[in-house]
C-alpha cells in the first residue's frame, strides 16, 4: 500500500515537471511572436494586413477626426480609414494610443498605421512613411476668452504657460521657441485645462479647434488668437510599406469622385480639403 503510495507520487512529480516544461516553453513561444509582430523582413505590408485581415490604426480622441460616440469610434479619419479598409478586403481595428509613443507603435508592428489628423512634420517624415497631404491644417493658439483682449499676437504670448499634447506638432512648436509648457495625453484635456485655468494657452490643430471653439460649441468659453504656421494632414506607415501607395491611390479616388468633399461636409471641415 506504501509502496503504491510513493510510486504514484513519483508519476505525479515526473508528470508536474513535464507539464511545467511545456508551459515554460511555449511561455517562451508567446513572447517571441510578441516580439515579431508586423510582416516578416522583406514581407509586402499590404500581403502582411491581408493575411491576418485587419488594419489597425493607431488614433487619439480628436473631434472631429476620431472620437467616442457611446462605445463606437466616428469621425472624418475613421469613416476614410474604414472606406480605404473595405477597399484592400480587410477589417478596421481603431486602436486608441499614446500619441507621443505612436512611431515606436508603429514600429513594433502594434499598430499598422497613424491615422488621426497627423500633422506632417519633418521629423515623422524621416521616421515613418507618410501618404500624400489629403487636408490643410494649422496649429493656433488659444486662450481663455477673458484673455482674448491682452493676448493678440505671438510676441505677446510668448510668456504665458501652454497644456499641449504630449508628441503633438504644438508641442514640436513650442520646444522650439523655448516656450513653457506642460504635456497633456489629449488635445481635448489641453483644451480643458485652459478652460479651468490650469494654464494660460494651449496650440492645438486648427481644425480641432474651429470645430470645438465658438458660441454654442464645447469650449464656448475659449477663443482662437492667431495662427503659428501652414501644415498639411496625412496618413503615417512604416517605412518603406506599400500601404503608402494604396492609400495614395485611395485619396486620389476620392477626390476625383468627390466623396472626401462630402465627407468633410459631414464633420464641417470643407475649408481644409486640399484644391
Amino acid at each position: 500500500m506504501i509502496e503504491g503510495l510513493i510510486s504514484m507520487r513519483k508519476q505525479w512529480k515526473k508528470a508536474f515537471f513535464v507539464l511545467f516544461v511545456f508551459l515554460l516553453l511555449t511561455g517562451c513561444g508567446k513572447e517571441q511572436e510578441i516580439a515579431t509582430a508586423g510582416p516578416a523582413e522583406g514581407e509586402s505590408d499590404l500581403a502582411y494586413i491581408q493575411s491576418k485581415g485587419t488594419l489597425v490604426a493607431g488614433i487619439t480622441d480628436f473631434v472631429p477626426m476620431d472620437y467616442r460616440d457611446g462605445d463606437e469610434w466616428k469621425g472624418f479619419d475613421a469613416e476614410l480609414a474604414e472606406a480605404f479598409a473595405e477597399r484592400i478586403g480587410v477589417t478596421l481595428v481603431l486602436r486608441e494610443i499614446d500619441w507621443d509613443d505612436k512611431t515606436r507603435l508603429l514600429e513594433n508592428g502594434e499598430i499598422d498605421c497613424i491615422w488621426n489628423g497627423m500633422t506632417m512634420t519633418p521629423a515623422l517624415e524621416e521616421s515613418i512613411s507618410c501618404s500624400e497631404p489629403y487636408l490643410s491644417n494649422a496649429q493656433v493658439i488659444v486662450v481663455h476668452e477673458e484673455a482674448l483682449k491682452q493676448y493678440q499676437t505671438i510676441e505677446e504670448c510668448q510668456h504665458l504657460l501652454f497644456a499641449v499634447e504630449a508628441g503633438s506638432a504644438g508641442e514640436v512648436l513650442l520646444r522650439e521657441r523655448k516656450y513653457r509648457y506642460t504635456t497633456c495625453a489629449t488635445q481635448a484635456a489641453a483644451l480643458q485645462s485652459v478652460l479651468d485655468k490650469k494654464a494660460d494657452a494651449t496650440v492645438i490643430d486648427i481644425i480641432m479647434a474651429a470645430y470645438n471653439i465658438g458660441e454654442g460649441q464645447e469650449y464656448d468659453e475659449l477663443g482662437i488668437v492667431v495662427s503659428l504656421n501652414d501644415e498639411k494632414i496625412g496618413v503615417g506607415f512604416r517605412k518603406g510599406s506599400d500601404l503608402t501607395q494604396e492609400v495614395n491611390a485611395f485619396i486620389q479616388a476620392a477626390y476625383e469622385d468627390g466623396s472626401i468633399n462630402a465627407l468633410a461636409e459631414k464633420y464641417g471641415i470643407e475649408n481644409a480639403v486640399l484644391e
